[in-house]
């Protein structure tokens, strides 16, 4: 065909572009199998698993030994220049006509519905449910290598179930970005684009006549390259799971089984989620279990530590107890007569968390980056700065069970703990640094006017601040409720064998704390004092179940006081010490 030829054909179809389309897309005229002259689509596409003709390398492909002439034939599958349907593209398919179930969640603004477009064009295969040689240009259905005559089970069978599936044929707006937040704006040039309605199809991310990347990707989708073209999560570039270079080690289970087993930050978004086919089908992650998100790379295999093992140990944060509860649009702090619950985003998000150190000593690290809290008065905070605010909002206002620790005055909201009131009540200093100037019995590098984290007695008993080289965090422990070290809270003597915990800060074995040392070999530290605060000075704050009487504890000052009470049997009235 001469070049002017070519020119006043063109020039004679401009005003059919159903037919040029055509023409263009068949390589000009060239649909028949091997005799195709390379063309601009046509090359591509010989290769792929697209190619249903006899000619097509894949499994999925007419029967060799048909003797209808369009098994030999790669455009017919799709498209032919007469009888087409009544859509773009002179679609041959037969549509099957089905009411899917789109994709929905908690937290999606857009308004997602049946499939259109180019995505109801894929479904005629994709979903399963009409044989692929079924075209409407030929009478009979064209033979089929395979054993099925529709789309074989798998992954490229999505089904007419789509809530498990990236959302199609919706319009992307602006609006819409803004009023999700974690979108970027509309793709408007570039590889990834939407249809001519403005709407995001199957297209936006697959070419069906073949590309240089897997899975008809429109282009390269390492370290989450296609997904960050329309989606921005918060600090994402500053995630660990962005930049990471750590890899699989190669034992079972495979942490990544839809993607090539690159490194963490190669499957980026892929880690975590898929988007066809996803386990859990909100927000699409890979596996319907919360914390089975987790787990593949956090158990040793891929992770430095293993903080899969720490929730079999007898005291944990029990996020196996819970599945399909959780719920990022849920409120910061659980109503009553919701489900209790907690997961491993609860402390951690996935988008933001990093390896970075606390700039402060008392400041949150970079794994609790981006994580939502209650400070300490109350209010909610989108993300925390200190440690304790992650811990209240769980251990703060939020109704829980009874204390496992009987107290003269109870408190089950951990928050108000820790306040200063009226400068009369105690506490550990968390919040606040301690009121009381001197405390003798502190060791180095502890003083007066330390601040301690929720972390430095809650935490793992294999852990770096046991002297292990365990995860850090209260992910587990031996020792309930997810101590450090023992504690034993027992009418027995205390010794830094039971009472470790107490004795990792405090000495008191020395001249200023001699009444104590007579106390200890008696009963437990938590007998008279409550480790979180007291309205009480000094802790003081007698478990009922072992002190008896009136329990009146009044100070008289640094190191001087007087009991009322009754303790294994002996009346203390006004006793000093």
């Amino acid at each position: 065909m001469s070049g002017s030829f070519s020119r006043t054909v063109a020039g004679r179809l401009a005003k059919r572009p159903g037919v040029v389309f055509f023409l263009v897309l068949a390589g000009w005229f060239g649909c028949a199998g091997p005799a195709v002259a390379a063309g601009p689509v046509g090359s591509g596409l010989v290769r792929t698993k697209h190619n249903l003709s006899t000619s097509g390398t894949g499994a999925i492909r007419a029967n060799a030994v048909s003797t209808d002439s369009a098994a030999g034939e790669m455009c017919v599958f799709c498209h032919t220049p007469h009888s087409s349907a009544r859509q773009a593209a002179l679609w041959n398919r037969v549509d099957s006509g089905v009411t899917y179930v789109p994709y929905g969640s908690s937290t999606t603004r857009a308004v997602i519905g049946q499939p259109t477009g180019a995505s109801r064009l894929c479904l005629s295969c994709h979903d399963g449910t009409v044989a692929l040689g079924m075209v409407r240009s030929r009478r009979d259905r064209i033979a089929m290598k395979s054993v099925v005559a529709t789309m074989p089970r798998g992954a490229s069978n999505l089904g007419t179930d789509l809530s498990d599936d990236h959302p199609v044929s919706f319009p992307y707006t602006a609006a819409l970005a803004a009023k999700q937040g974690d979108l970027q704006a509309p793709p408007r040039h570039g590889p990834v684009h939407l249809d001519a309605a403005g709407e995001l199809q199957c297209t936006t991310c697959h070419d069906p006549h073949g590309s240089s990347y897997e899975k008809f990707l429109v282009m390269d989708n390492t370290g989450s390259a296609l997904c960050l073209t329309c989606h921005q999560p918060d600090s994402w570039s500053q995630s660990a799971h962005s930049y990471s270079p750590k890899r699989w080690n190669g034992l079972a289970p495979n942490p990544w089984p839809h993607t090539a087993p690159t490194s963490v930050a190669g499957n980026g978004c892929e880690n975590c989620h898929s988007p066809h086919n996803a386990g859990g089908r909100q927000r699409l992650l890979n596996y319907a279990g919360e914390e089975d998100n987790c787990y593949p790379c956090h158990n040793g295999n891929v992770a430095a530590k293993n903080i899969q093992a720490e929730f079999s140990k007898a005291s944990i944060h029990p996020v196996i107890s819970t599945t399909g509860v959780h719920d990022p649009a849920e409120p910061a702090l659980v109503s009553a007569g919701a489900t209790r619950h907690v997961e491993c985003v609860d402390c951690h998000n996935p988008h933001a968390a990093n390896s970075a150190g606390r700039t402060t000593p008392n400041a949150v690290s970079g794994a609790f980056a981006g994580v939502r809290g209650v400070n300490v008065s109350g209010a909610k905070i989108p993300s925390v700065t200190y440690e304790y605010e992650l811990c209240f909002r769980c251990h703060g206002d939020t109704a829980r069970g009874p204390a496992r620790v009987s107290r003269q005055f109870p408190q089950l909201n951990t928050r108000l703990e820790f306040q200063d009131v009226n400068g009369r009540n105690s506490f550990h200093p968390v919040v606040l640094p301690g009121r009381n100037p001197e405390v003798p019995s502190l060791r180095q590098p502890w003083t007066t006017a330390s601040r301690i984290l929720c972390g430095d007695c809650h935490n793992n008993d294999r852990g770096a601040g046991a002297g292990g080289t365990g995860p850090a965090g209260p992910h587990g422990s031996a020792y309930a409720p997810l101590l450090e070290r023992p504690l034993s809270f027992a009418d027995t003597a205390a010794n830094s064998a039971n009472s470790a915990l107490c004795f990792k800060c405090h000495n008191f074995v020395n001249n200023a704390w001699r009444d104590h040392v007579g106390h200890l070999g008696y009963t437990a530290c938590g007998t008279c004092h409550d480790p979180h605060g007291s309205p009480n000075a000094h802790l003081m704050n007698f478990d009922p179940g072992i002190v008896t009487g009136a329990r009146i504890y009044s100070s008289a000052g640094a190191g001087h006081g007087t009991c009322t009470l009754v303790c294994h049997g002996k009346d203390h009235v006004a006793a000093t010490y």
